[in-house]
């Protein structure tokens, strides 16, 4: 998590629903300009490279979902799912067997 934003947290907390990688780069630029920062001080905040921030804000589709909820974080951001069965095994929920 992100220490440092030179304008405070966000001034309104949203919930955004994202259903293709340029609605979430849209998202994410949208919260990183409302917090003042830049491409390379969220990139640092991150610990991704900048070209990885310009390609998750231009909606590339085939971003590492590691460093991509890392910027979520950095940005004070988490990611919930809906619409999902409730009843989800053990075995999914410790990382086991994903489909197989």
């Amino acid at each position: 998590m992100v220490d440092y934003f030179p304008n405070g947290k966000l001034s309104k907390l949203m919930m955004t629903s994202i259903r293709s990688p340029q609605q979430l780069g849209d998202a994410l630029r949208a919260a990183r300009k409302q917090l003042g920062l830049t491409q390379p001080q969220l990139a640092l905040a991150a610990g991704v490279g900048v070209r990885f921030i310009v390609d998750l804000e231009a909606g590339k589709p085939t971003l590492r979902l590691e460093n991509v909820l890392r910027v979520i974080d950095a940005l004070g951001g988490e990611v919930q799912l809906s619409g999902l069965p409730s009843s989800v095994s053990n075995d999914q929920r410790e990382g086991g067997n994903h489909g197989a």
